[in-house]
């Protein structure tokens, strides 16, 4: 079980609160992540989930226990730093085995365990080395195994894929969610790369100043952004917002559309502008365009084969059907 319900949570540095009241239930076997921009508080909650932060007032219950005021070490969790925190002089094989030697297990379980561990992580064959001697992606699974031998309620990442390069991270973001499937254990990740987050989570919580914005979903959230923030940040590229006498004209503050919702021709469209970057990806590329009313630059996803060169003048048509409509608050129009 791993169920994690957080009650008017709150926490405060002094006379500055980091975040307001705040309710949520993370359901057993979820994958959630927390995502926001930087010192928007996921971190923060992550740690008062773990124990790691006291909270100046509200609950935390983990499987309808009251947790608020649980040791970290008695919670049933298991926590994934962004930095290693792999002890240098130890083996791999010790590195996993620590946290079972401090609670005193049985050396047999212990060698089930981190043979069962290393199996799942790809690790068999470099039980014997010390971190010096492992790849960055290899010593981030060095961490996550020593968390897997603990069998936690639930797992609990913080940005733990950070400090490693793009194609390391693709990767690794892979073996995470494979591990998920196979362990099916709550896990709570904690990132502000919304890429990360919309590929793993079956759940996103997006955070801002504190504040829970919205929760559903990876296509919830991308398809019916409930305002503009939320709209704004998930998605890459993200979303074109179009102030001013368009937007009034669909009743709204503001209209949003995302790049592959926008049609680009040479020949004719509902708007126009001219061709700054273009960004070639091969299946795709992206079109950065000035001069449109109410948006500039816009931003349009067109096929790879779509040639066009700084300066050239474009058409650009919306699909009527994804338009997103804001008011002058920023809230979704219905």
């Amino acid at each position: 079980m791993g169920q994690i319900q957080l009650n008017q949570v709150t926490k405060s540095f002094g006379n500055v609160q980091v975040i307001p009241p705040l309710d949520l239930t993370i359901e057993d076997g979820e994958f959630t992540v927390f995502v926001g921009p930087s010192g928007c508080g996921k971190s923060t909650l992550l740690r008062m989930i773990a124990g790691l932060e006291d909270l100046t007032s509200g609950q935390i219950s983990i499987d309808g226990e009251d947790a608020t005021d649980t040791p970290p070490a008695k919670r049933g969790l298991a926590m994934v730093f962004q930095s290693y925190a792999l002890y240098p002089h130890m083996s791999v094989r010790k590195n996993i085995a620590f946290p079972m030697r401090m609670a005193k297990m049985d050396k047999a379980e212990q060698d089930r365990r981190i043979e069962a561990a290393a199996s799942a992580l790809n690790l068999t064959d470099y039980l014997d080395r010390r971190p010096g001697q492992l790849s960055g992606g290899q010593r981030q699974r060095v961490a996550i195994g020593r968390a897997i031998v603990r069998e936690p309620s639930a797992f609990l990442f913080d940005e733990p894929l950070s400090n490693l390069d793009a194609a390391l991270r693709v990767g690794m973001r892979l073996e995470i969610s494979e591990m998920h499937e196979r362990l099916k254990t709550t896990m709570i990740y904690v990132t502000h790369d919304q890429v990360e987050a919309m590929t793993m989570a079956d759940k996103i919580v997006v955070l801002q100043a504190g504040v829970i914005e919205q929760v559903g979903s990876p296509l919830d959230l991308y398809n019916a952004p409930c305002n503009k923030f939320v709209a704004g940040f998930i998605g890459s590229p993200k979303m074109n917002f179009i102030e001013g006498a368009e937007a009034a004209a669909h009743g709204a503050h503001c209209i949003g559309c995302r790049p592959e919702h926008i049609t680009v021709s040479t020949t004719e469209g509902l708007w126009q502008g001219t061709v700054g970057v273009a960004e070639h990806l091969g299946s795709d590329t992206y079109i950065h365009i000035h001069g449109v009313p109410g948006c500039d630059p816009m931003t349009v996803r067109a096929s790879g084969e779509f040639t066009v060169k700084h300066g050239d003048r474009v058409y650009l048509t919306p699909d009527m059907n994804h338009l997103h409509k804001f008011d002058e608050a920023g809230l979704r129009v219905a």
